[in-house]
């Protein structure tokens, strides 16, 4: 009993992790004008729970006769208006058309639809569009195809707080690369952090001791002035104290300027004996 449990809960696992490792490869993080842009197209955001996962299972753009399919992070799926073409050994073969590749393209040669696989999860890159200006976006990348062929797909993935746009447009270059773009709020940085500007450490600690000194003082005098009646200079809480602290402040400079200043001249004192 235990055996035949234990295939089911392997594949589950394996499952899992799997969905990890994809999402894993929708994250980015660009350092840039002292600052951290990370991003995470997979995460959930609001009023896109999926994050740049399309929830049909699919983005699909046309221009020219062309027609082009893709998701995200992911792999394709297909519960409606699945491609209807030939070549599709690399994408799940003919009975599951683009059912295990992230992007397919048809194209309509001597009047057959042709398909070519230009994409897997497992070949996902992402980086930012602009280094001058992070916050526009990251554009996706992935590859497929054979050896012979080398095919891929390039998605800019633009900015756009508050909808989502596109893709509508479909660029070709060389043989079958292909370019298209979305304009949509996971293209935004998901956080941006300072590094290495602001408050150090040190400087924080200055500013806390400085407010609890001040808190201090302030307290002091209004408590003095209310329920002691005490007037004048003296509302200052141990104002005796903080008026010997110029004189011994500069008593303690004075002796270690004395110290080191003697010690230095006994040294000078020494050195011009020797060489007589």
């Amino acid at each position: 009993m235990s055996g035949k449990l234990w295939i089911p809960r392997f594949i589950l696992i394996t499952l899992v992790l799997s969905s990890f490792r994809v999402n894993s490869q929708c994250e980015f993080s660009f350092t840039g004008r002292n600052k951290v842009f990370d991003f995470n197209l997979a995460s959930s955001i609001r009023n896109f729970p999926h994050g740049v996962l399309s929830e049909d299972g699919f983005y699909r753009v046309e221009a020219n006769s062309t027609v082009l399919w893709f998701q995200l992070c992911d792999v394709l799926i297909f519960n409606h208006d699945p491609p209807r073409c030939v070549g599709c050994e690399d994408c799940g073969g003919p009975s599951h058309c683009g059912t295990s590749c992230s992007a397919l393209v048809s194209e309509n040669v001597r009047g057959y639809d042709v398909c070519t696989s230009l994409g897997h999860a497992s070949s996902t890159k992402v980086d930012i569009i602009d280094k001058e200006d992070p916050g526009k976006g990251v554009i996706v990348k992935m590859s497929g195809g054979d050896r012979n062929q080398n095919c891929s797909l390039s998605v800019s993935v633009i900015c756009q707080k508050n909808k989502v746009d596109g893709p509508l447009t479909l660029a070709k270059s060389g043989t079958c690369h292909y370019a298209t773009q979305l304009r949509h709020p996971s293209g935004c940085a998901a956080a941006i952090s300072g590094h290495s500007s602001g408050w150090g450490w040190f400087s924080t600690l200055l500013i806390i001791i400085l407010c609890l000194f001040g808190a201090y003082l302030l307290g002091g005098a209004v408590y003095r002035y209310f329920s002691l009646g005490i007037r004048g200079i003296d509302v200052i809480p141990n104002v005796d104290y903080w008026a010997t602290v110029p004189h011994s402040v500069q008593s303690c400079f004075g002796s270690l300027f004395s110290r080191f200043g003697g010690s230095s001249r006994g040294q000078r004192t020494s050195y011009s004996q020797v060489n007589f």
